[in-house]
């Protein structure tokens, strides 16, 4: 499949007098597996729906391989969606399903459930041609969801938070087999969360978006170790935002060392105590009621047990120390 660079400029959304996309500019590289996070309605559905030709946009410019798909029809832009409720057609079978955009542009039986085979063999579900959707388990039928729009060979996947139906165990299990696909289809994926873990695990560039605009993009790893404001910083995870006289800083859960009260730079008191496996999550009021948590090692937190109630101190090292804009 083809990639292709994925462009918006100054893309904007109003719903009446609701600003849902304020003129973002961002530029794609082809092959590039992006997601787009941030809380509900931060804007990054909208965008999504857009760039898919479902929402018309209010203003700006989406171009794909550098022409201009803005007020193209859906099924000419070069795009495909997966949508979150995968939206299979229960009367149909697995291949069916799949192969229904090719016999909707008259492509004969034949050669659809061909194309549609060798789909379904891609997501490795190949041994459920004949079934119908409720036969399936939710995983099967996302996989049947993704292999019906891929079966378009689109320059760009768009998949709307296709994961988030999904128990925990599977959703880890997919989002390995999401990264996979994109790998070796080498096509853009463009993946729309509010989870965290999860754009972290599959990114090569995170777009976080906060009230209609991009608040912060790049490699997940500099977007988590060097967030530029407190809202990325927060939401984002792992990170404390701390107020010093100097301006705001944000500093990881896991660079925090708990110490005696008076001893460092922060006194406060232990609000609570949380067992993670590998480490204990020990949250702590601060005088100006700032709340920090503090990932502690589980053998340095047993080896001194700290209780909700106990006075404690917290300290870190200077180039742990990250400066936000204020």
């Amino acid at each position: 499949m083809q990639t292709a660079d994925l462009e918006l400029v100054k893309l904007t959304k109003r719903y009446g007098d609701t600003l849902a996309v304020d003129a973002i500019d961002r530029r794609i590289p082809g092959g590039t597996y992006v997601c787009l996070l941030g809380p509900s309605g931060c804007g990054k559905s909208s965008t999504l729906r857009m760039i898919a030709g479902h929402e018309f946009a209010s203003d700006g410019a989406i171009l794909l391989d550098n022409r201009d798909v803005t007020h193209l029809a859906p099924a000419k832009r070069g795009t495909a969606m997966m949508f979150q409720n995968y939206a299979l057609f229960p009367h149909l079978s697995v291949v069916d399903n799949v192969a229904f955009s090719l016999k909707m542009k008259g492509v004969a039986a034949p050669e659809r459930r061909k194309q549609a085979a060798e789909m379904l063999e891609l997501v490795d579900m190949t041994a459920f041609l004949d079934r119908m959707p409720e036969q399936l388990s939710g995983g099967q039928q996302q996989r049947v969801a993704l292999a019906r729009a891929l079966i378009t060979r689109p320059q760009v996947l768009l998949l709307d938070e296709p994961l988030s139906a999904l128990d925990p165990f599977l959703r880890i299990r997919m989002r390995a087999e999401l990264r996979r696909l994109q790998r070796e289809l080498g096509i853009t994926f463009l993946h729309v969360t509010h989870g965290q873990d999860e754009a972290l695990a599959l990114a090569d560039e995170i777009i976080v978006m906060n009230a209609a605009k991009i608040e912060q993009a790049g490699p997940p790893r500099d977007v988590f170790n060097t967030p530029r404001t407190a809202f990325v910083a927060r939401f984002i995870g792992g990170h404390n935002v701390i107020t010093l006289p100097d301006g705001p800083i944000s500093l990881r859960s896991d660079a925090l060392r708990l110490t005696a009260p008076g001893s460092a730079r922060l006194s406060g008191k232990v609000t609570g105590v949380e067992f993670q496996g590998m480490h204990v999550a020990v949250s702590a009021l601060m005088p100006g009621d700032m709340e920090i948590t503090a990932l502690v090692p589980e053998a340095a937190f047993f080896s001194a047990p700290k209780a909700p109630g106990e006075a404690i101190g917290l300290d870190w090292a200077d180039s742990d120390a990250h400066r936000l804009e204020a």
